[in-house]
């Protein structure tokens, strides 16, 4: 099995994204740059199908063109987002989109995410898009455009009325830091019920 021990890792890190509620049965696709030449991807419905229980060879290996190289399953649909990533910034070695619990609420409200705990200062301004429907060329066009514009490996967005997106050098520091935009979230909401009743 071709990158077996990179599909393994993913297949752990889905399923610990699943059960801490950084994603739900809605969906949700991470993929992972395992050389200038080929990702790794997880399969569409993960969630729904699955509830993310994946096994390694149903973790996709694509080629630069979103071609299946190896892997049981078909190519998620937002395969187009991801690719906008990985092409517009070269230090991007990971992505999570992710229907994240805390963070679907600014999401859906369509604005953007107060930046209050230290531990995600380092990602600036946590931007909501502009809305547009889900697996859209227009989704992964706006996307692409501000990863031009910001050209930082680790990032955060917020899909309106969808989701996270997430960027990082690697695997892990890309799900670390979907885990530590849901405390920020979960923070932030607090903040505003606790300015309500003060």
């Amino acid at each position: 099995m071709l990158y077996q021990s990179e599909r393994e890792k993913l297949v752990k890190f889905v399923k610990n994204m699943y059960e801490r509620k950084v994603t739900n049965s809605a969906g949700g696709n991470v993929s992972v740059k395992v050389d200038e030449n080929h990702y790794i991807m997880t399969p569409r419905l993960m969630a729904e199908d699955f509830h993310c229980d994946l096994r390694p060879d149903q973790i996709l290996v694509l080629d630069k063109d979103a071609n299946v190289i190896e892997g049981d399953g078909k190519v998620t649909r937002e395969v187009n987002m991801h690719l906008a990533c990985y092409e517009e910034n070269p230090e991007i070695g990971a992505v999570v989109h992710a229907h994240a619990l805390e963070s679907m609420t600014f999401s859906t409200l369509g604005i953007d995410m107060p930046n209050l705990t230290e531990a995600t200062q380092k990602i600036g301004t946590i931007k909501c898009f502009k809305y547009h429907q889900a697996m859209t060329m227009d989704l992964a066009n706006t996307v692409r455009a501000q990863v031009r514009a910001d050209q930082q490996a680790t990032k955060a967005y917020l899909l309106n009325r969808h989701g996270i997106l997430v960027t990082g050098p690697t695997l892990e520091k890309a799900y670390d830091m979907a885990e530590r935009l849901e405390w920020n979230a979960k923070i932030a909401k607090e903040s505003f019920v606790y300015k309500k009743l003060s």
